[in-house]
């Protein structure tokens, strides 16, 4: 995984961009044609796999050209880095979960498990704590999201913060869901949630981010058109999730605003990052930061 830094100066015109998201089947789904060069005049991609955790990381320390980040990391990166208005994640009834061994868990002075302290899931959960949870949980432990329930099942922790498919598989562990933060976001906001984003080095110039974002576009919608060419790549990179949990957690986030953020994708972004900064949990974003080139 390279860790070198560049600017646009020092970038080869031809070299392929290079870019990062999870094997989750989400990204792999939507990244599919574009990765494997079916999507018409789309620049090329040099495509490394990591961890929500380690492409926030990439972003914050200014590497690769263009990444999947949590939308919590954006205060941090919004200054080197544009949003794209397609090829995240978010939607409804898609919100992260806490998970217990045993329902009803009072979480008050407990151990929790979250995927990132900048994550999207975390910052839910923060929001969530500070009207449901006054007195807060205890110690908050950073593990790959594919490890968290796993801790939690074997008491490790007390409970863990859940993304993706673990949506759909965490009775397999034996565990309970104790909240759910995508609910009390929808609840008391009415606003989709803002889950991951795509950003692009903003030194690429506003010619080329218009570029990435329609190929992005049309990347989704090649797979929409024909899911059936997406399947291999999804498959390889799943680790070892049933083809129908897989399915599943493509349907439910990749939708709408996977394709086009829209005026309700916009607010609810600036809705996360408005209430956050209120509660002084991320720095304040300016008004444009968002708008894209």
């Amino acid at each position: 995984m390279s860790t070198a830094v560049s600017t646009a100066a020092d970038r080869d015109p031809g070299a392929a961009l290079r870019i990062a998201y999870s094997p989750c089947p989400n990204d792999t789904f939507v990244f599919d044609a574009w990765a494997h060069g079916r999507v018409p005049g789309a620049p090329a991609l040099d495509v490394t796999f990591a961890d929500i955790d380690l492409t926030n990381g990439m972003a914050e320390r200014g590497e690769l050209d263009v990444l999947k980040v949590s939308y919590a990391v954006l205060p941090w990166v919004l200054g080197e880095y544009a949003l794209l208005p397609c090829g995240g994640a978010l939607g409804r009834g898609c919100g992260p979960l806490v998970l217990a061994r045993e329902p009803g868990l009072d979480l008050a002075g407990r151990t929790v498990a979250v995927p990132s302290e900048r994550s999207t899931a975390y910052l839910l959960f923060r929001l969530w704590a500070a009207d449901v949870l006054p007195g807060g949980v205890g110690e908050v432990v950073v593990l790959p999201f594919h490890e968290i329930m796993p801790a939690v099942r074997d008491g490790r922790v007390d409970a863990g913060l859940v993304i993706h498919e673990a949506r759909f598989t965490y009775r397999d562990y034996g565990l309970h869901c104790l909240a759910d933060m995508g609910e009390h976001w929808e609840t008391t906001t009415g606003l989709p949630i803002p889950l991951g984003a795509i950003i692009a080095r903003r030194s690429l110039g506003p010619e080329t981010l218009r570029a990435l974002a329609e190929s992005a576009r049309t990347s989704v919608r090649m797979a929409w058109d024909d899911p059936e060419a997406s399947r291999p790549y999804v498959r390889a990179h799943a680790q070892e999730l049933d083809p129908a949990v897989a399915d599943q957690h493509i349907g439910l986030y990749v939708n709408e605003f996977t394709a086009d953020l829209g005026e309700d994708g916009y607010a609810a972004v600036r809705g996360l990052l408005t209430r956050a900064a209120a509660e002084g949990l991320v720095p304040a974003v300016a008004p444009d930061a968002l708008a894209f080139p």
